[in-house]
């Protein structure tokens, strides 16, 4: 094996650059370094300028995500050696607007997520009332929506949200069910009156790359169908029911 390895980083500085650029760096090829290694290496011996977020190292923050050879991933997980002999393409995410080299402005995200209410609603419950208990079955029924890591990776997979950024998008919707599968909750309806709409679950054509490139197997693109079903549901009984009737 090679002692070193070629690593090709995107670097663009919108307040001085009229695109985006590629500066190429040789970085040693440890088996145990990681693509977060090479640009740590890159940081702190070769360029000091260059631009990335990173917090954990352990996948659980999300922060590191970037596309490595075309494919959204955490950085803190792909390794150097999976690449060999190189050289590596290393790029901001997808569908983001960059913010600096590989960092993305994650705005448009931020502004959605309330929209769906990623909290348990309910006004019957106090403070004082004290703790409201779940069961291991109960918890067990949404806790793998409960992963999510707001990563962005599914957002840069997502197809639909590169043509239609009115579209909510994967990581919004997964976190929506996540609440409505949990029993303490009573914002359903809340909820689906948001993604029913067309920038909704119905912007979703059923690619699924949001749950292959998922790090936590949260499986949003089967969160969306979830909702379909429960849209189409709606639909149905508001045709059968007379208004005021449900």
């Amino acid at each position: 094996m090679a002692d070193s390895i070629q690593m090709n980083v995107t670097r663009y500085d919108p307040d001085q650059d009229s695109a985006p650029t590629v500066a190429r760096y040789e970085v040693p090829l440890r088996k145990d370094w990681a693509i977060l290694d090479g640009l740590n290496y890159i940081k702190d011996h070769v360029d000091g300028s260059l631009s990335y977020r990173w917090s954990c190292r352990m996948g659980i923050c999300g922060s590191c995500g970037m596309n490595i050879d075309g494919e959204p991933k955490l950085t803190c997980a792909a390794f150097l050696s999976d690449y060999a002999p190189g050289p590596i393409r290393v790029e901001p995410l997808s569908n983001f607007p960059v913010a600096r080299d590989l960092v993305v402005d994650i705005g448009d995200f931020m502004e959605k997520l309330p929209r769906v209410k990623p909290w348990i609603v309910r006004d019957d419950v106090t403070v004082i009332d004290g703790e409201y208990l779940q069961t291991p079955e109960e918890l067990e029924e949404y806790k793998q929506f409960s992963n999510c890591i707001n990563c962005m990776l599914c957002y840069a997979a997502c197809p639909i949200y590169g043509l239609e950024p009115d579209f909510i998008g994967p990581a919004a919707i997964a976190l929506a069910e996540r609440y409505d599968l949990d029993s303490r909750d009573r914002g359903q309806r809340e909820r689906l009156d948001i993604l029913i709409e067309k920038e909704g679950v119905w912007g979703c054509t059923f690619v699924g790359e949001c749950t292959k490139v998922c790090p936590k197997h949260v499986d949003p693109a089967g969160a969306i169908q979830r909702y379909k079903l429960k849209a189409a549901q709606e639909n149905v009984m508001a045709f059968l029911l007379p208004r005021g009737t449900r």
